[in-house]
């Protein structure tokens, strides 16, 4: 069994963080000890004196653990590029500090969700971007698209640049799929399968629902429900009977 794997996105506000989450609270239920980890987030809200990486704090709520400093490493403030954000607050992103973060999650935990922010090539710290850090935990990589127009060049470059850098790609996860799909929804699904080169591992529907909690709450209990749940289980790397 894996111990981790990196969850990534074709771009910003694709929902991987309802993605991860819904994948947190179905291992959570399978009776996983599961991890989440959010290694760095830029537009975190101000409570008090501190910095709360909403993101984390949704992942720690699916997952049932504390919200503590190894789940969200690095939060800032800006809504940025987080290694612009990072050099306006004076804060420098050590990749060094995050892998000692992701090795205590693993050694409490089962198996630990590592989101990254935006989509690879996010720039988090000099030259080094998203898809390097990836490559520095040494985890294989689940992509979430979109659904609509454009996702399918978007989700292929995505893959293709992955596995030119030696990422591991597990496979592919369209969300928020609308129940009345237009022209480019309803085949975009089946052109990623065909042309990413790696699998489609669930199509993931649009859930109308006032907060993230309840949406979550809702895939998660329609993935527990689903017979191709196992396989991708188990291509994430995940044993479960």
């Amino acid at each position: 069994m894996n111990r981790a794997i990196f969850v990534t996105g074709t771009d910003t506000g694709v929902g991987k963080t309802i993605v991860t989450a819904a994948l947190a609270l179905l291992l959570r239920k399978k009776g996983l000890n599961v991890g989440v980890m959010k290694p760095v987030t830029s537009g975190c809200i101000e409570r008090g004196e501190t910095l709360v990486s909403e993101d984390a704090e949704l992942l720690s709520w699916a997952a049932g653990v504390p919200l503590d400093n190894d789940c969200a490493p690095y939060c800032l403030k800006t809504p940025i590029a987080p290694s612009v954000a990072a050099a306006r607050e004076n804060v420098r992103i050590e990749f060094s500090r995050i892998a000692e973060a992701f090795g205590r999650l693993t050694a409490r935990h089962d198996f630990v969700l590592v989101e990254g922010a935006g989509g690879l090539m996010v720039p988090l710290s000099g030259g080094l971007m998203v898809a390097d850090l990836a490559l520095y935990l040494k985890l294989p990589l689940l992509v979430v698209a979109r659904p609509n127009l454009g996702t399918i060049n978007h989700t292929v470059l995505t893959c293709f640049a992955a596995k030119q850098l030696g990422i591991d790609v597990r496979g592919t996860i369209v969300n928020a799929y609308p129940q009345q799909p237009d022209t480019a929804e309803e085949y975009a699904p089946h052109l990623i399968d065909s042309l990413s080169g790696v699998p489609l591992l669930g199509v993931f529907p649009k859930v109308e629902a006032a907060g993230q909690q309840t949406i979550v709450e809702t895939l998660a209990h329609r993935l527990a429900g689903e017979g191709t749940t196992k396989i991708l289980l188990r291509e994430m790397g995940v044993a479960i009977n």
